[in-house]
């Protein structure tokens, strides 16, 4: 069984920089993992992913200030955010999907408990 377990949020002031830190359990590829926060309307998520081709893959609002990594030492996927501003007020959520003949099968997607992140003005 995948878990996930996030660590790393906390409280900021704009320009400030953070670093989420996520450990995997029960999983053996690092690959079809991702962090995600709410987005604007209903269900929708935004963040940051790691493909099937262990490649990096970022939505708009979080290009550019947000770097997604693997930690092969731990087991884990780490989330470097820098320019924080308030609308990254979010919870923030570890997530792995299946790798299933060689696709990231996002349905029965895991995710983590999340972690908080507050950037102050």
């Amino acid at each position: 069984q995948v878990q996930l377990q996030e660590s790393g949020g906390g409280s900021v002031q704009t320009g400030g920089s953070l670093t989420l830190s996520c450990v995997v359990s029960g999983l053996s590829v690092n690959k079809c993992l991702g962090w995600f926060r709410q987005a604007p309307g209903p269900g929708r998520k935004e963040g940051a992913y790691i493909d099937r081709y262990g490649s990096p893959s970022y939505d708009n609002p979080v290009k550019g200030r947000f770097i997604i990594s693997k930690d092969g030492a731990n087991n884990g996927l780490n989330l470097q955010m820098k320019s924080l501003s308030p609308p990254d007020t979010a919870m923030y959520y570890c997530a792995a999907d299946r790798l299933v003949l060689g696709y990231c099968v996002p349905h029965g997607r895991t995710w983590g408990q999340g972690t908080q992140v507050t950037v102050s003005s």
